[in-house]
């Protein structure tokens, strides 16, 4: 779509520019950083290209590996769970629904609803308050550096997924593991530990 309207001279952007300008940015944050002379332009071009997602993911839009094993383990131990997105509500909704994951959410939070999007902590601090949990019994998961940021500003443990970003670009925001899905025996090991320590919290009471 940059190339159509002849952006950067009609020179590709290569993946290195998307990874430090676009990937998991809040679309305003994106307008600046690509139209910085032409806000409106940057705008009306970001509104294009959400709804041409929306059409390129209501036919293919297919889950991370072991995606639905993670659902079903966070039902069987009861947890309370948001969808925390820099996504415009339409895309976030879409998403959720073709994954099948409509019931799931217990709230959807959008960046642009709240004061300030990722990589502020605000998203990640709204879906405590309005879950009413605790950030000492919360894990996010994320696959962008900007989202891992928010999460670590929150002041919550985050698990950083390989899925489309380089792991040294989402190791620079400091989480707390990557995995390259949720298949990965990192995150299944980690999610044991848990469980033996609320069996030993058990115990113990």
């Amino acid at each position: 779509m940059l190339l159509e309207i002849g952006f950067n001279n009609g020179v590709p952007i290569d993946e290195e520019f998307f990874i430090k300008n676009i990937a998991g940015r809040h679309n305003d944050d994106i307008a600046a950083t690509l139209f910085p002379d032409d806000l409106p332009r940057g705008e009306k071009f970001l509104e294009d290209k959400e709804a041409m997602f929306r059409r390129l993911a209501s036919d293919n839009l297919p889950p991370i590996n072991g995606l639905y094993k993670l659902t079903k383990w966070i039902e069987d131990h009861g947890l309370k769970k948001a969808a925390v997105t820099n996504a415009p509500r339409p895309n976030a909704e879409l998403m959720i629904s073709k994954l099948g994951l409509k019931d799931f959410f217990d709230v959807v939070i959008v960046g642009s609803e709240c004061e300030h999007a990722k990589p502020y902590p605000d998203p990640y601090l709204k879906a405590l308050e309005l879950l009413k949990v605790s950030k000492d019994h919360t894990f996010i998961c994320e696959d962008s550096a900007s989202g891992i940021r928010a999460g670590v500003a929150a002041g919550m443990p985050v698990v950083g997924l390989t899925t489309r970003n380089p792991e040294n670009v989402l190791m620079e925001a400091n989480p707390t593991m990557l995995v390259k899905d949720y298949e990965d025996p990192k995150l299944w090991s980690a999610l044991e530990e848990l469980d033996k320590k609320g069996d030993s919290l058990k115990t113990a009471a």
